[in-house]
């Protein structure tokens, strides 16, 4: 459960990371405001850059803390500027890396509870992590690649998989 689930999260968060400093330099060098990006959405009623960036580091950090049976991190969710979601993407990065192997394994029948839509769920550590936790976490990453990719930041597979 452990190599299912935080390598995965520190590889992407990665690419997330170099991905918006890639954001950074691009905005500099085409003279652009870098809030253009910040707000960025790919239709109106989707979330922004920036939703989409926290939205990736909560299941990420949430799933780690679930599936090792411990509190899960409250953030602010007052992000308004690259480096502040660099400093989001860090303190994950941080809390992930703490975690233990030992933690996490053996959490496939774990109950794992929280709050959904404004009701109470409950999952075994399995089914949460492959039917919840990964799918969530790789929409809001994959989202926030496109938004980039869209508004013309040269980014391709190999960043957005952290391997660059």
């Amino acid at each position: 459960m452990y190599q299912a689930s935080v390598p995965v999260f520190l590889q992407l968060l990665n690419g997330l990371s170099k991905n918006l400093e890639k954001t950074v330099a691009h905005a500099t060098a085409k003279k652009i405001d870098p809030a253009a990006f910040l707000g960025a959405r790919l239709f109106p009623d989707m979330f922004t850059l920036v939703k989409q960036v926290q939205l990736a580091t909560d299941f990420a950090k949430g799933a780690g803390a679930r599936l090792a049976g411990i509190d899960v991190p409250k953030y602010a969710d007052n992000e308004a500027s690259f480096e502040e979601l660099q400093e989001r993407i860090a303190k994950t990065v941080a809390f992930l890396k703490d975690l233990k192997p030992a933690q996490i394994d053996g959490s496939e029948d774990r109950e794992i509870s929280f709050m959904q839509g404004g009701k109470q769920v409950t999952f075994k550590g399995q089914q949460y992590l492959l039917s919840v936790a990964m799918p969530n976490f790789y929409f809001h990453a994959t989202t926030s690649y496109a938004l980039l990719r869209h508004n013309g930041v040269e980014v391709g597979k190999r960043d957005f998989m952290g391997n660059s």
